[in-house]
């Protein structure tokens, strides 16, 4: 299902409190499977260690949020997935700064203890997208 849903200022600011929340606290894992190669071609492209990508996240602002959609992968649709594209400098490897949107796609998992983030998308922007708030 390709359904997007609006979201208010408030329940964004509510969803990237628990999102920072599960980051602060290493309770979150980025995925760097075989289907997710971009991601760890973007973090090698721009040397992108752990620490970096958790400061990238924790800088994260409401009005980075592009939309929220229901995951599509069969036996996952009742799980809500959160875009934001931030606009971050990095530095790639010839030492060349630049401007860089960032596209990021997280899940918030519910355990047992507690909510767990898997941040599914994490690498340069590849389509234009539209910001919620701004």
């Amino acid at each position: 299902m390709s359904e997007c849903f609006k979201q208010t200022i408030e329940q964004v600011k509510n969803i990237l409190d628990i999102i920072q929340d599960c980051v602060r606290r290493d309770k979150y894992i980025v995925s760097n499977n075989e289907n997710r190669r971009e991601n760890v071609e973007f973090f090698h492209r721009y040397n992108l260690t752990s620490a970096r990508q958790k400061e990238i996240i924790l800088k994260i602002k409401p009005e980075d949020f592009c939309h929220l959609k229901q995951n599509r992968n069969i036996g996952y649709e009742y799980e809500n997935l959160y875009v934001f594209c931030p606009q971050v400098n990095l530095y790639n490897f010839d030492g060349e700064v630049g401007l860089v949107d960032i596209y990021l796609k997280f899940n918030i998992v519910n355990c047992a203890d507690s909510k767990r983030v898997i941040i599914i998308s994490f690498h340069k922007r590849n389509y234009s997208v539209e910001y919620l708030f701004r």
